[in-house]
């Protein structure tokens, strides 16, 4: 009975949200901001998740790893990158039906990719980067609190 109701309280929030967001302009400017970060940290980790089974960016993936996540991750090459794709689809998942927990992930995610970027030459930019998408993670994450009820 409780999984029913747990279900049925995702599936009302999902509706909410997907409403709001088409209907983006006649919502309050901090649901807006919710909305826009919600939408972006689900689509951006299942896009490029997805592509790395699909290689449809035509990015090479493996150049922007460090020799240490090669030592860390599983397997070798096309191994490691789709153990990649399965944490950034988890990751997109999670955002989508649980975003106060996956808000919380995908920070960490692009923390240790910013640790990750600070250990190669020349990828400064990308650390940073990852650092600001950490700390809107963390940021869409606490907003979620507000506008995403039932969260775990």
């Amino acid at each position: 009975m409780a999984l029913t109701h747990a279900m049925h309280d995702m599936v009302a929030d999902m509706r909410d949200e997907m409403h709001d967001l088409t209907k983006i302009a006649s919502v309050d400017a901090s649901r807006q901001g919710y909305l826009a970060m919600w939408a972006s940290f689900t689509a951006l980790p299942l896009l490029y998740g997805l592509d790395k089974f699909a290689g449809f960016m035509n990015v090479t993936w493996s150049d922007f790893m460090a020799s240490w996540m090669h030592d860390v991750l599983p397997g070798t090459g096309d191994t490691e990158l789709y153990t990649l794709g399965v944490i950034e689809l988890a990751i997109a998942a999670l955002v989508f039906f649980a975003p106060r927990i996956g808000g919380d992930l995908a920070a960490v995610y692009f923390t240790v990719f910013a640790i990750n970027f600070f250990a190669m030459d020349g990828m400064a930019l990308f650390a940073f980067g990852s650092i600001a998408l950490a700390f809107c993670a963390l940021a869409m994450a606490r907003m979620s609190t507000k506008y995403h009820h039932h969260d775990g």
